[in-house]
């Protein structure tokens, strides 16, 4: 539901939101309430000691003070169950209900400051439990009064007095242009520093130059186009992200017509195709999964990689001259070889420099399969995360391709970074020269597949023979005509659910529509969806059943926005609307389009428990159409199906159960 409206700003926090967090502090106040009254009574009568006379006054008015916060709690607890997402009619009378129990806290502080006294005083000759009585209620205090001051940091909304500063609704569209466009632009510029001071305190640690600052910019201002349309709170989007998974487990439940869609080319070479690339990117991922160096080493060897890192520390030092960027005890490179099973007379370079579109990588010869391996390292650090929200479109001109590509701006960036080290610095020039009739192949996994994909499009030209193997790549990667030209050397391996391959910025806006529709027409409360949708992502069972205003209707009529839905989006003045839509008319849009690179192979399990972990999951893998990952879907495992090994795992799994059939 939109915001809630206190102190004459908009708060990140919703009218509904008042149930679990109340609830549970209104049973804290009941069983403090009840241990007072029981202390107060069972000593009545026996406040006779030094400053007994004060204690007796305080226990008095703190069970005074805490029946009047429980009935401020019910009532609070009470209308904020009331109505639904879009129908806070219900809890119209809730403002009044915190104010009231926003002023009980004065009086709450003024209890708690007198405790403190009373305890810190030495002449206090009281009873032992008494005191320690007084002591629990004193702590109480101050914790839930500092728990407070933080719940209201976090649900300020800087841009809250903002939201509604437009125009009038009887201004006329064409009056006052220069006015409005004035208020639109402050508006946007308020968002844009707002969240351009967030991303720099996420990023404070790290040293920031003019690359930093554009970057910062670039995202903030990614981020305000977002989330400026909608009036959603967070646990808005949390109960909208737990109806779509439930709805999207119904329907895959139902019989229905396969989602893939496969190539229809012969099913004998189709399938031989398949099961050579699956071996191949059995082999290549773990040249991306090395890639990550010891972070990634640590992580699959938990109990031992820390001991036998700390063995090799000193063995096999290359020399300057084959590394750049910090390896401090040689532990990246040490895990690059215990993961390749590499030697170190096999590397050609090296190099762990990490900065902003700068991202680490190493050049090896890899004797199994007679390539020269090029492996790019995924997202690993705030540089990283930097350069992947950098997700603005840039121009990407092949002779081969009559159409002009647009591609992802940060990690094209991070694409020449590389292809002027391999080139300019005679990297590859190096590596031919030792292995002439060795081919070349770039691998890289999520980032790092992203920028192998951008850089082996820039290489294909001077090395015709290329391969690139991409594994979990982002999915706003190419425009459709990069991606078709890239079907003849480049190929994608995404394994399930994976967020990462379907994260592009129109499936994000379909994920917003999505979200808002469903939450607009969903009849239950809020808290009844968090309660049922935690039991349902922790216990399993069936999806429930949430009754919408969505059920009955045609499917036709559902292409125009609701009247619930309205109520989510950010209201605009009709200046405001006029001046969206001629700034949109007749151009591009700022976030086309982008699509997977080459061929896909989509991996997903055949039977498994959804939440129980098992070792016998078994997959299956199909050639797949880039269509396929047109929308998010949400899922436990949107997250674990992108980790590296999880990919290769499952493509490990494909390539011994291939090799088991070729030898029955």
């Amino acid at each position: 539901m939109p915001g809630l409206v206190l102190f004459g700003r908009r708060w990140a926090i919703g009218s509904d939101d008042f149930v679990l967090p109340g609830a549970f502090e209104l049973f804290l106040r009941l069983v403090w309430w009840i241990g007072i009254l029981v202390l107060y009574t069972v000593h009545k009568g026996q406040f006779n000691c030094p400053g007994g006379g004060l204690l007796h006054s305080y226990l008095l008015g703190l069970i005074i003070l805490l029946a009047s916060i429980i009935c401020a709690l019910s009532a609070l607890v009470y209308i904020s169950m009331q109505g639904t997402i879009s129908n806070p009619g219900p809890r119209k009378s809730l403002p009044k209900i915190l104010y009231t129990r926003l002023l009980l806290y004065f009086p709450e502080f003024i209890w708690a400051v007198i405790g403190a006294v009373w305890v810190s005083d030495n002449s206090v000759q009281c009873e032992k439990t008494v005191i320690n009585g007084v002591i629990g209620t004193v702590i109480a205090s101050w914790i839930i009064i500092i728990f407070t001051i933080i719940g209201v940091v976090i649900v300020f909304d800087p841009l809250g007095g903002k939201k509604t500063f437009y125009l009038p609704d009887g201004v006329s569209r064409n009056l006052e242009s220069s006015q409005s466009g004035q208020l639109l632009y402050n508006v946007k510029s308020s968002a844009t520093r707002v969240w351009e001071k967030r991303i720099r305190l996420l990023c404070c640690c790290i040293v920031q130059d003019d690359d930093h600052r554009v970057a910062f910019t670039s995202i903030a201002e990614l981020f305000r186009s977002y989330f400026s349309d909608t009036d959603l709170v967070p646990s808005d989007i949390a109960a909208g992200l737990i109806l779509l998974h439930q709805e999207q487990d119904k329907r895959e439940n139902c019989p229905k017509e396969p989602e893939e869609v496969l190539c229809h080319s012969p099913s004998s070479l189709v399938t031989d195709d398949l099961d050579v690339e699956l071996e191949n990117a059995a082999h290549y991922m773990l040249f991306a999964a090395a890639a990550y160096g010891w972070p990634y080493y640590v992580y699959t060897n938990p109990y031992t990689a820390l001991c036998k890192l700390n063995g090799d520390c000193c063995r096999n030092r290359p020399t300057d001259s084959d590394i750049t960027g910090s390896d401090r005890h040689n532990f990246h490179f040490g895990s690059i070889l215990k993961i390749t099973g590499l030697q170190y007379r096999d590397f050609i370079h090296i190099s762990f420099h990490n900065k902003i579109y700068e991202i680490p990588f190493f050049v090896a010869l890899d004797h199994k399969k007679e390539a020269i391996v090029v492996a790019v390292r995924g997202t690993l650090s705030f540089e990283d995360i930097l350069t992947d929200l950098s997700a603005d479109c840039e121009d990407l001109t092949l002779e081969e391709v009559l159409e002009n590509g647009f591609v992802h701006k940060g990690i094209t960036q991070a694409a020449n970074y590389i292809y002027r080290k391999l080139i300019n610095d005679g990297i590859l020039n190096q590596a031919f020269t030792i292995a002439p009739e060795y081919k070349l192949v770039i691998v890289g996994h999520s980032l790092g597949g992203g920028t192998a994909s951008i850089l082996a499009i820039m290489l294909r030209n001077s090395f015709p023979t290329l391969r690139c193997y991409a594994f979990s790549p982002p999915g706003g990667l190419l425009s459709k005509s990069l991606a078709d030209y890239t079907k003849h050397f480049i190929v994608s391996v995404i394994v399930g659910k994976d967020l990462v391959a379907r994260l592009s910025m129109p499936n994000m806006e379909d994920l917003k529509r999505r979200i808002v529709r469903i939450v607009a027409n969903c009849n239950r409360p809020k808290y009844q969806i968090l309660l049922r949708g935690c039991w349902y992502e922790v216990f399993g069972g069936d999806p429930d059943d949430f009754p919408t205003e969505l059920d009955g209707r045609n499917q036709d009529a559902l292409t125009q926005p609701l009247l619930a839905e309205e109520s989510l989006m950010v209201h605009r003045s009709p200046s405001y609307n006029a001046l969206e839509e001629e700034s949109h008319l007749n151009s591009p849009p700022q976030y086309p389009h982008l699509y997977l690179p080459g061929k896909i192979i989509h991996i997903v399990e055949e039977c498994s428990s959804r939440r129980l972990c098992s070792s016998d999951i078994k997959y299956t893998a199909r050639w797949s159409n880039e269509t396929v990952f047109s929308s998010i879907l949400i899922s436990p495992k949107m997250i674990t199906d992108h980790m590296p090994d999880v990919v290769l795992k499952a493509l490990n799994s494909l390539s011994q159960e291939h090799g088991s059939c070729l030898s029955c």
